[in-house]
C-alpha cells in the first residue's frame, strides 16, 4: 500500500517546492522504492493552458496530451517516470467536474459545499489508481494562508486522519532570511507560517528551510522548539549552483532519512548518488563553453522557457561544455539589425510560442542563421518562422505568411482543422475554444531515410509530444523543397510536415513538436545533444 507526502509552502512563492519534490522522489527512488509525484493547484483555470507564460510560465505537455504545471517537468526530469494527465489537478477541474454531477442530478437533491463534496473530490484524486507505488509524494501549489488553497490543505488534513495510522507525513517548504543589517537568519517568518498551518490542523513532520547560508544550531533548536518537530527534522535547504545538486544536497542534510524514520521504516540501503555526482561533476568542470542566442516572445520571465533552458543545459552534458545563453526579445530585431546581437554567438534557437507580436523579428533571426551558417534550431512556432523566411527569401513567394496573424494570400502556415492521431480523427473548429483545442500530446513522425534529423534520432520513427495549432502548409512543399527547405519529416499519412532542414548548412532544424519535453539530465534528447555539438564546432570558427 503506498505511502503519502505532503509538500506545502510557506512565506512566501516560488520557493522551490517543485524541485524539492522531485529531488526527494529521486532520493526514494535512489534506495529502490517506487515513487509517483503529483501536483495540486489551487487556481480556478481548468488547466494553464490559455494563461499568459508571464502569468505560469512554462506549460508542460505530458504524453497524453494534458496541459499542466510546469513543476512536472521537474519530476519527469529527476525521477525519469512519465507523467500523464491525472498527475496535476486544479480547482477549475475539480469544480467543472463538481458541477457537471450536480447538473446531472449525481448527488441526489444535496446542498453541494465545499466541504464534503470539494475535499472529496481532491481526496479522490489524490487516492486514485496508486497501486504498485511506494510512495505517493502530493505538492500543494501557493502558500498557506492563500484562500483558494484552503479546500487543499482541508482535503490533506483529512487525509492525514483516514489513512491508516503511520501512512501519511507532511513537510513544509518555508524561508529563513538573513538580515544583512541586524547580521541574523530570522526564524519568525518560518514560525509564523508553521502557526499558519497548524491552525488549520496539520502539524508538519518535517520543515525543510530554504536559506542562503547554515542555519547555526541555535537557530535549528530555536525552530524545532516553536514548530513543534524534532530538531533532526529541521532541513536546511541551501542556495546552489545547479538545481542537479539538490538530491545530494539533501541527503547529506539527512531529509531522506528523515523521511524514513517519520514513516518508522528501517533505514533501507544508502542511496546511491554517483549519477548524480557525475552530471554535477560536468557541469561545474566543462572543458569548454558556447554562446547560444535564445530569440523569444517571453525572455521577460525565464520560467517560460524552463524545459528549453534544461535541455539546452543537458546538450551541455552530453558534449562536456557550458551553454551560457543569451536571451534576446524578438521584437527589438523588427527595429535593428539582427547582426549587432548574432553574430558572435555560435548557435541561434527560436522557441514556441503564439501571436504576431515578435514574429517578424524570429524570422529575421532564422534568415540571419540561414545566410551566415550559424547552427539553427526552430522549435514548434521557431520551425513556422524559418519557413516563413525560406518562402520568402529563397522560394519567392514574397507574401508568404501565417494565417494565426491574419488573412493572407499566400498562407505557408495555416490552422489545421483536422488530422489522425494514430486511427482516431481529430477534429477543431476555427472559431470554438482556446482551451485544449491544439494538437497536443506524443503523436507519431516518419523520418526520411538519409536526413540529418534521421541520423541525429538514428532512427526513422518517432514520437514527440506538441502544442500547437497552426501547422505548415503540406501544399507548399514541392516549391519549398525545390528551393532548398527539405520536409525531413512528416506525420504518418503524410499530410502534416514535422520537421524541415537546409541541406548543405551547418546544422538548420525546425521541428514543430518540442523535444525539450522529454530531455533528461541522464539522457540528453539527441536533437539539443546535437545542436550544442553543432554550436562547439562553431566555436571553433568564431
Amino acid at each position: 500500500m503506498a505511502r503519502y507526502i505532503f509538500i506545502t509552502g510557506g512565506v512566501v512563492s516560488s520557493l522551490g517546492k517543485g524541485i524539492a519534490s522531485a529531488a526527494l522522489g529521486a532520493l526514494l527512488q535512489a534506495r529502490g522504492y517506487s515513487v509517483r509525484l503529483r501536483k495540486l493547484d489551487p487556481y480556478l483555470n481548468v488547466d494553464p493552458g490559455t494563461m499568459s507564460p508571464y502569468q505560469h510560465g512554462e506549460v508542460y505537455v505530458t504524453d497524453d496530451g494534458a496541459e499542466t504545471d510546469l513543476d512536472l517537468g521537474h519530476y519527469e526530469r529527476f525521477t525519469g517516470r512519465p507523467t500523464n494527465a491525472r498527475d496535476n489537478i486544479t480547482t477549475g477541474r475539480i469544480y467543472q467536474d463538481i458541477i457537471a454531477k450536480e447538473r446531472r442530478g449525481d448527488y441526489l437533491g444535496a446542498t453541494v459545499q465545499v466541504i464534503p463534496h470539494v475535499t472529496d473530490a481532491i481526496k479522490s484524486f489524490v487516492l486514485e489508481g496508486n497501486e504498485g507505488f511506494d510512495f505517493v509524494l502530493c505538492e500543494i501549489g501557493g502558500t498557506v494562508g492563500d484562500i483558494e488553497g484552503l479546500p487543499f490543505f482541508e482535503a490533506i488534513r483529512q487525509l492525514g486522519q483516514e489513512l491508516p495510522r503511520g501512512d501519511a507525513i507532511f513537510i513544509h517548504l518555508t524561508l529563513l532570511p538573513f538580515i544583512p543589517s541586524a547580521g541574523e537568519m530570522k526564524t519568525k517568518p518560518t514560525q509564523h507560517s508553521v502557526k499558519e498551518l497548524r491552525s488549520i490542523g496539520i502539524q508538519p513532520d518535517i520543515l525543510l528551510c530554504r536559506c542562503d547560508r547554515p542555519i547555526p544550531e541555535e537557530e535549528k533548536r530555536k525552530i524545532a522548539l516553536f514548530c513543534n518537530v524534532r530538531e533532526s527534522a529541521v532541513i536546511q535547504a541551501l542556495d546552489l549552483q545547479t538545481i542537479y545538486d539538490v538530491p545530494a544536497s539533501y541527503n547529506a542534510q539527512g531529509l531522506d532519512e528523515e523521511v524514513l524514520n517519520a514513516f518508522q521504516i528501517a533505514a533501507a540501503p544508502k542511496p546511491d548518488l554517483q549519477r548524480w555526482h557525475h552530471i554535477t561533476n560536468r557541469i561545474k568542470n566543462a572543458e569548454g563553453a558556447v554562446t547560444i542566442a535564445v530569440v523569444g516572445k517571453y525572455t521577460g520571465l525565464l520560467d517560460a522557457y524552463k524545459s528549453l533552458r534544461e535541455a539546452l543545459i543537458h546538450g551541455g552534458i552530453a558534449n562536456n561544455v557550458t551553454v551560457n545563453l543569451r536571451w534576446i526579445e524578438s521584437e527589438i530585431f523588427e527595429q535593428e539589425d539582427p547582426a549587432a546581437q548574432l553574430e558572435d554567438v555560435h548557435a541561434i534557437l527560436v522557441p514556441g510560442g503564439f501571436g504576431e507580436r515578435g514574429a517578424e523579428g524570429k524570422i529575421k533571426a532564422a534568415g540571419f542563421a540561414r545566410e551566415k551558417g550559424v547552427p539553427y534550431f526552430g522549435i514548434c512556432f521557431g520551425m513556422q518562422m524559418a519557413v516563413i523566411e525560406a518562402a520568402r527569401s529563397l522560394a519567392g513567394i514574397q507574401n508568404a505568411n501565417s494565417t494565426e496573424f491574419g488573412a493572407t494570400s499566400e498562407p505557408v502556415i495555416g490552422l489545421m482543422t483536422e488530422w489522425l492521431k494514430g486511427n482516431a480523427l481529430e477534429q477543431r473548429c476555427p472559431d470554438g475554444d482556446l482551451g485544449g483545442t491544439m494538437r497536443l500530446g506524443a503523436y507519431e513522425a516518419a523520418l526520411s531515410e538519409g536526413s540529418r534529423i534521421a541520423g541525429i534520432y538514428n532512427r526513422t520513427r518517432i514520437f514527440e509530444r506538441h502544442r500547437h495549432r497552426y501547422e505548415v502548409n503540406i501544399g507548399y512543399r514541392e516549391r519549398l523543397e525545390a528551393a532548398g527547405l527539405r520536409f525531413a519529416g512528416l506525420s504518418p499519412d503524410g499530410v502534416l510536415p514535422e520537421t524541415v532542414e537546409i541541406d548543405g548548412h551547418p546544422w538548420f532544424i525546425g521541428v514543430q513538436y518540442h523535444p525539450e519535453l522529454k530531455s533528461r539530465p541522464f539522457e540528453p534528447h539527441p536533437l539539443f545533444a546535437s545542436f550544442v555539438g553543432a554550436a562547439v564546432e562553431q566555436s571553433r570558427l568564431v
